[in-house]
């Protein structure tokens, strides 16, 4: 069998929605991220099937790959990791409630809450950003399609404007990546002393 023509098809699709990312959007993540680092603020992001596998993703790439070696680190906490705790919020309460109940926990005004949904309208992400809007946090959001209720509620957001949640997950691990790479030279560029005057 020759697939080549759906490979192409594939990747030139991958290829257009990337170039087509607001990097306006981006860059303002970026600055958000960059501020909840220096004021030492926590981070807790969360996301349903493949949106959770790049949660986990994320936090392990901030948390170690972009500071390990540094005196100051991220503080991102996943909240779709605590597998006992989401089976029991799930079981007792219900499924729409596993985020929302855990920020209850730990959320402070000030932290950061990071909701991904490819559709945009995953019923525990938005009752989790509601919360944190309710309750002076601050809020983003990684969504694809129309961008759905994620999109309207989070007050930043990353909108990978494609019907493919395929091309979507793919672009929120990209999304990923490229941050752990810019935020992480631009951290330790900081390191640097500053050149000798001439």
């Amino acid at each position: 069998m020759d697939f080549t023509q759906e490979i192409n098809h594939y990747a030139a699709t991958l290829k257009r929605t990337i170039d087509a990312l607001s990097r306006t959007e981006i860059n303002t993540v970026y600055d958000l991220l960059l501020k909840a680092y220096e004021e030492e603020r926590q981070i807790f992001i969360m996301g349903n099937g493949g949106s959770a596998a790049t949660a986990s993703h994320m936090v392990c790439d901030f948390n170690k790959g972009m500071c390990f070696d540094k005196p100051k680190r991220f503080k991102m906490i996943c909240l779709n990791d605590n597998v006992p705790s989401l089976m029991a919020l799930a079981n007792d309460i219900g499924y729409d409630v596993v985020f929302v109940e855990q920020l209850k926990n730990f959320m402070q005004p000030g932290d950061y809450v990071i909701g991904i949904s490819g559709s945009g309208n995953s019923e525990n992400v938005i009752q989790a950003i509601q919360y944190a809007n309710e309750n002076e946090g601050v809020t983003i959001g990684f969504c694809g399609y129309s961008g759905g209720k994620l999109k309207q509620q989070a007050q930043y957001s990353i909108h990978v404007n494609i019907n493919d949640m395929q091309i979507v997950e793919d672009v929120h691990m990209m999304l990923d990546h490229m941050t752990m790479r810019v935020l992480g030279n631009y951290l330790h560029s900081q390191d640097k002393p500053a050149e000798a005057a001439a």
